[in-house]
């Protein structure tokens, strides 16, 4: 008689389990095509931000490379005078 107990007791609680699992398997497949159903068209607004947003990426694009390129010019003038210092101390 225990064991039958026990063994009802233990198909309870699995049932329990398979039942939480179905539940929270079914809620979430409702919240995603809750959220997928949600988006909508974009309107000017957003296209106008989305325009900015790109214009100022190539910006700053941009003064990275300019950046770069002075950067590297003043490495070569560095050297410069540092090889004009070695020839005067000669």
């Amino acid at each position: 008689m225990r064991r039958v107990r026990r063994f009802v007791a233990y198909q309870e609680v699995k049932m329990m389990k398979l039942g939480e699992t179905v539940r929270t398997a079914v809620a979430l497949t409702a919240l995603l095509l809750a959220v997928s159903g949600c988006q909508k068209q974009e309107g000017s607004a957003e296209k106008a931000g989305k325009e900015i947003d790109k214009a100022v990426e190539q910006a700053g694009e941009k003064v990275d490379k300019a950046a770069q390129k002075v950067g590297e010019q003043i490495e070569k003038t560095g050297e410069s005078i540092q090889d004009e210092a070695r020839r005067d101390k000669k």
